[in-house]
């Protein structure tokens, strides 16, 4: 595995939130065996303890890691997440949407657009969000719970998913990851990330043997559906492997890697769709094609 900075003499500061479990603490842990400095974010066990789920924990999270950094940052990884949780009783529902939509969309956002002058300042930095491969196995997500997410309209997004009663949580799930790889693509190519030296991209995992996976399993009405969901090699995903793919995306073999949003999943994202994509760009999709190549050009010239 290559080092985060391309070069084993050299060390640099890197932020993880979601540090104290899973994939979040594997990451951070592997970043500091290369001697790279880690500020970790968590509600617990961490250096800057925040609540994503609130404005206020997220606007603490955004300067209290600029103020640890005091400089520039080499890169971060945004493995905070939460999952639908254990089966929901009457009136519950909403209630873990809204902290879905808030850590997974929000969480991700607001804390990448308060670093973003840190990140530029390193000119080469790397940035990993955690996505998850439920943006494209979940069925019949509701488009307009994804598009007031991207809006940034947060109780549009959970007034959205009130007809969905106890799957409500299912679908905020996949809704804000849907919406926070989109964010990621959206934003990789712009002048702001791209054109500031940040390579932004997401890494989509499928089933990881994590404590959200666990919780999932120890749930009596959601380990048989867990357990069956079609995984073509078979078991559960390691967190220490994901990590190994987080850092290579923070590599200087990553150099080349904007605006991707990464699947390792045991094959369930294929299964699901092998056809999906590639696509070609359809012929009712041209005008706006060739504005962007136009546009592309005249930023270029």
């Amino acid at each position: 595995m290559t080092s985060p900075t391309g070069d084993s003499d050299s060390t640099g500061v890197y932020v993880v939130t979601g540090s104290a479990s899973g994939m979040g603490r594997a990451v951070a842990v592997k970043l500091a065996a290369e001697g790279h400095r880690v500020i970790g974010v968590d509600q617990r066990d961490a250096d800057i303890i925040a609540d994503l789920s609130t404005a206020q924990g997220r606007h603490s999270a955004v300067t209290a890691v600029l103020a640890a950094a005091d400089g520039p940052l080499a890169g971060a990884v945004l493995a905070a997440g939460l999952g639908p949780g254990a089966e929901q009783g009457p009136g519950e529902g909403k209630g873990r949407a809204r902290l879905i939509t808030e850590v997974n969309y929000f969480g991700v956002v607001e804390l990448l657009e308060g670093w973003r002058d840190a990140l530029a300042a390193t000119e080469d930095a790397k940035v990993v969000v955690f996505s998850s491969n439920s943006a494209t196995t979940v069925p019949a997500v509701p488009r307009r719970t994804i598009n007031a997410l991207l809006a940034g309209d947060g109780d549009r997004a959970v007034r959205s998913l009130r007809r969905y009663g106890r799957v409500g949580p299912v679908m905020a799930y996949a809704a804000s990851k849907i919406a926070v790889s989109r964010w990621v693509r959206r934003q990789a190519t712009s002048p702001a990330w791209a054109g500031a030296g940040i390579r932004l991209n997401a890494l989509a995992p499928g089933a990881i043997l994590t404590p959200l996976l666990q919780e999932q399993l120890a749930s009596p009405t959601e380990s048989r559906a867990v357990e069956r969901f079609p995984v073509p090699i078979g078991g559960f995903g390691d967190p220490d492997k994901l990590a190994d793919w987080a850092v290579f995306m923070l590599s200087d073999a990553a150099d080349f890697l904007c605006g991707s949003v990464i699947f390792v999943d045991g094959g369930s994202d294929a299964y699901f769709r092998a056809d999906d994509w590639p696509r070609a760009v359809p012929l009712r999709r041209l005008p706006p094609y060739l504005l962007r190549f136009w546009r592309f050009g005249r930023r270029s010239g």
